[in-house]
């Protein structure tokens, strides 16, 4: 057993590393001496789990934040402060989760030779669009909204913000471009009744996913 753990905690942090060089680097520049160093482990030792840098790169992407995940499970005061949540929690993920860094990058790299990459934002494009719908359906959107072109509007709008903030600064400031995106861009689809409860003040991602795992903390045994 104690073997088995040491096996399953080398290959959490040779992934680890993995991400944070690939985030870093992109997938084309990004070498397995660069991997080795960061995770300090040997070559041995990551070709044990992971027989090539493609299958390594393969791994991160499929470890990424399902949209589960990404959902409360209990209802919110508005499906509209769900939507912005959403992105808020992202957001936080983004701050303190280096796997899901590299597995952002990896989804949008250009590279022809990056693996997955066609796994673009389709789920979290498609949570976006029935969250509007669901919106929409209790009054909280504006009559003129198409859910799926503002989905698509959001998912594309914050995937250049997150491109904009790590090229300028490393995405110390992702968190208030993605505020900024939300304060410019809920007006117009949030009917006024809603928009002025809406939570998108700093540190709402923080606590979203913390009432999120309570929400799964208290949730009984079979139902989270």
């Amino acid at each position: 057993m104690a073997k088995q753990d040491r096996a399953i905690r080398t290959r959490r942090t040779i992934l680890e590393a993995a991400a944070v060089v690939f985030d870093e680097r992109g997938y084309d520049a990004a070498t397995i001496s660069e991997i080795l160093a960061r995770a300090e482990v040997t070559k041995g030792a990551l070709y044990f789990h992971f027989a090539s840098k493609e299958d390594l790169a393969r791994a991160v992407v499929q470890t990424r934040m399902s949209v589960t995940a990404l959902r409360p499970e209990l209802p919110r005061s508005s499906k509209m402060q769900e939507l912005v949540d959403i992105g808020l929690i992202f957001t936080h993920r983004l701050l303190v989760d280096p796997v899901l860094r590299g597995c952002v990058r990896l989804s949008i790299e250009h590279s022809a030779t990056a693996p997955d990459r066609d796994a673009r934002f389709d789920d979290w494009t498609q949570l976006h669009t029935r969250t509007l719908m669901e919106g929409k359906e209790r009054g909280e959107v504006l009559p003129h909204v198409m859910p799926s072109e503002v989905a698509e509007l959001i998912v594309a709008a914050y995937g250049g913000i997150n491109a904009l903030s790590q090229t300028v600064c490393g995405r110390a400031d992702l968190e208030r471009r993605a505020i900024v995106l939300y304060e410019h861009l809920m007006p117009g689809v949030a009917v006024p009744a809603v928009l002025a409860r809406l939570d998108i003040a700093p540190g709402r991602g923080a606590r979203a996913l913390a009432e999120l795992e309570r929400q799964r903390t208290a949730a009984p045994a079979g139902v989270a």
